[in-house]
C-alpha cells in the first residue's frame, strides 16, 4: 500500500462530516496530532441539523446500516459505539407499497422474512428468498476485504482469487436479471434492486455485484439513534474531541500552502493552520479548486441522480406509514429512464418517506411528527439547472404533495405546519458537482481502482476521503473512505471490520 512519504505528525482533516471524523478517530488512535477545520457551525457535514419551531431535521441520510463500521471507529480511540449513542434496529427495515395496493414489510431476521414473503407472493416466492439471501451473504463475503475495505494502487490488484469468486457468484452479470433468478415478482425484485440508484445505474444496467448494498440493508439490518441521525456525527466528534482532536467550526477553507509537492499548512478565513499532512473531505470539485489542479481522466466524470427532499413538520401522521415506508410507483423502468438518460422528473414517482418521530417523538414538539420525503430527480447535467430549479421548486413541491395524498396520505398539505425543501440548487450552492448529494455514480469505469483514487497526484502528503474517492457512496462506504485515508498517512494496515458477521459488536434496541 502507497502512503504520504516524510513526517505526518500533525494532520489537518478539512470537513467534519462523517469521512472526516472516521479519519480524525483513525488518526488519533493512530498517535497522529489532529485539527479539524469545517465550515459550518457543527459537525455533520451533509449529515447536519436545522432545529425550527422545535423540530429537529436532519439535513442528511437517513438510512444507517452497518454500525459495526461505526463501532470500528470508535474503537481506534478505545471507545464503544454503546459508549456515545443508542441505535433501535428498526422492525420492519421498511415497508414497501405498490402501485397495485398490496404491501410488504421487508424483514432482516431471515425467519420474519420468509414468512412474510410467503404471505406476500407464495411458497415459491419464499424458497426464493431463502436462496437470495444467501447469495447476498456470500456476495459480500467475497466482497467486503478486498474490493471494498482495501487501498487500491493499480487495477492489477484486482487480480486475487476473489475475483473468480465473485464472477462465479454472478457478480458481473446484471443486477435485475441476477435478483430475478431468485424472485420472479417483479415488486419483489423492486425491494431488493432500488438501491441502484443510490449507486446511479439503473437495475437493469447495474452490475450485480451491487446487490452488496441490498445485503446491508435487507440482511445486516436497519437502525436509528436516538437524537436522530445527526447523533452520529455528534458522538464521532465529541469522541474525537475527548480523544486530544483540535475542531475548528465556521473556519472555511480559502486556500493551501505549498512548497514544492508538500502542503505546508491549511488557510481559512480565520487562520492558518501548518500541518504535515491533510485530509481533503469536501466534494471532488472544491478539492481541485484547493488543489488548483483536476486530475486527467479518459473519460469525464459521470455523477449519480440528485434528489428533492422535502421536510414536513405535521400535526398529524399516518397509521400505514412505518419509519420508512417504499412508495413505489407503476412506471418502474421509465422512471429509471427519465431520471438517468432522459433528464425529466419521474412522471410516475417512486419515494422514499421516513418518519424518524416513529422511534423519536422527541425531534417534533409534543403531539407533532416529522415526516422526511426524498424523491430521486435528474442531476444538473442531465435534468434541469441550478437556476431553473428555483422557479420549479414550489410547483414540484404541489406536485409531491398531490402524489402523497393520491397515495393515501390524505390531508398532508393542510397538515404541515414546517416545512423545507431542498433541490439540486441547494445542493449546488454547498459545492457538490452536479447539484447531486450522491457524487460520481457507480459504474463499472468508476468503481474500485477506477474510481478517483485517495491519493494526489503531484501532491505528496494530501489524501482525499468521502463519496467521491474510494469505496463510494453511503454512510458505511464513507466511513470506510475515512478509514482507509488515515491508512495512507499512518502507514498502518487498517483493521478489517466484522460487520455482517453473526456476532454483531453493536447492541441494538427494538424499535
Amino acid at each position: 500500500m502507497r502512503t504520504v512519504k516524510g513526517p505526518t505528525d500533525h494532520v489537518v482533516v478539512v470537513g467534519a462530516g462523517l469521512s472526516g471524523l472516521a479519519a480524525a478517530l483513525h488518526l488519533l488512535g493512530a498517535g497522529r496530532q489532529v485539527t479539524v477545520v469545517e465550515r459550518a457551525a457543527l459537525p455533520g457535514g451533509r449529515a447536519g441539523r436545522i432545529e425550527s419551531r422545535g423540530y429537529h431535521l436532519d439535513t442528511g441520510p437517513t438510512v444507517l446500516t452497518m454500525p459495526d463500521l461505526i463501532d470500528e471507529a470508535f474503537a481506534a480511540v478505545g471507545e464503544r459505539l454503546t459508549d456515545r449513542m443508542e441505535l433501535r434496529a428498526l422492525h420492519p427495515a421498511y415497508r414497501a407499497r405498490f402501485a397495485d395496493g398490496s404491501e410488504l414489510d421487508v424483514h432482516t431476521d431471515a425467519e420474519a422474512m420468509t414468512a412474510e414473503v410467503e404471505r406476500f407472493a407464495g411458497p415459491r416466492a419464499a424458497d426464493g428468498y431463502r436462496r437470495l439471501r444467501r447469495w447476498l451473504q456470500q456476495l459480500y463475503d467475497v466482497q467486503r476485504h478486498r474490493f471494498i475495505d482495501t487501498n487500491f494502487d493499480s487495477p492489477l490488484q484486482l487480480m486475487h482469487p476473489d475475483l473468480a469468486r465473485l464472477a462465479a457468484l454472478g457478480g458481473f452479470g446484471r443486477l435485475d436479471d441476477r435478483i430475478g433468478r431468485f424472485l420472479p415478482d417483479a415488486r419483489l425484485r423492486r425491494v431488493f434492486s432500488f438501491q441502484a440508484l443510490y449507486a446511479g445505474v439503473p437495475p437493469a444496467r447495474a452490475l450485480a455485484a451491487y446487490a452488496v448494498i441490498a445485503y446491508m440493508d435487507t440482511v445486516a439490518g436497519v437502525y436509528f439513534p436516538r437524537g436522530g441521525m445527526y447523533a452520529l456525527p455528534r458522538a464521532m466528534a465529541d469522541a474525537a474531541a475527548d480523544a486530544g482532536a483540535a475542531f475548528r467550526y465556521g473556519h472555511p477553507v480559502t486556500r493551501l500552502e505549498r512548497t514544492g509537492e508538500r502542503i505546508t499548512a491549511v488557510v481559512t478565513a480565520q487562520d492558518r493552520i501548518p500541518c504535515d499532512a491533510v485530509v481533503l473531505t469536501p466534494d471532488l470539485p472544491v478539492v481541485h479548486r484547493l488543489l488548483g489542479r483536476r486530475p486527467r481522466r479518459p473519460v469525464r466524470l459521470r455523477h449519480a441522480p440528485s434528489a428533492v427532499i422535502l421536510h414536513a413538520g405535521t400535526d398529524r401522521t399516518w397509521p400505514r406509514l412505518a419509519h420508512h415506508t417504499l412508495s413505489f410507483g407503476a412506471a418502474w423502468e421509465r422512471t429509471f429512464e427519465e431520471l438517468t438518460r432522459t433528464g425529466r422528473l419521474m412522471s410516475d414517482p417512486s419515494l422514499l418517506l421516513t418518519r424518524p418521530t416513529a422511534s423519536d417523538p422527541q425531534l417534533a414538539p409534543p403531539g407533532r411528527h416529522l415526516h422526511y420525503i426524498l424523491a430521486p430527480c435528474p442531476n444538473t447535467e442531465t435534468g434541469p439547472g441550478a437556476g431553473e430549479w428555483r422557479d420549479l421548486a414550489p410547483r414540484y413541491r404541489d406536485s409531491l404533495l398531490a402524489v402523497l395524498e393520491r397515495r393515501g396520505l390524505t390531508g398532508i398539505g393542510a397538515a404541515i405546519e414546517e416545512y423545507r425543501m431542498v433541490t439540486p440548487a441547494d445542493w449546488t450552492a454547498q459545492g457538490l458537482a452536479a447539484g447531486t448529494p450522491f457524487s460520481a455514480a457507480h459504474t463499472f469505469a468508476q468503481t474500485g481502482p477506477f474510481r478517483p483514487r485517495n491519493l494526489v497526484r503531484g501532491t505528496a502528503n494530501a489524501v482525499l476521503a468521502g463519496c467521491g474517492t474510494t469505496p463510494g457512496v453511503g454512510v458505511p462506504t464513507v466511513l470506510i473512505s475515512g478509514k482507509l485515508a488515515a491508512a495512507r498517512i499512518t502507514g498502518l494496515r487498517p483493521p478489517r471490520s466484522t460487520a455482517g458477521s453473526s456476532r454483531p459488536a453493536t447492541r441494538g434496541i427494538p424499535a
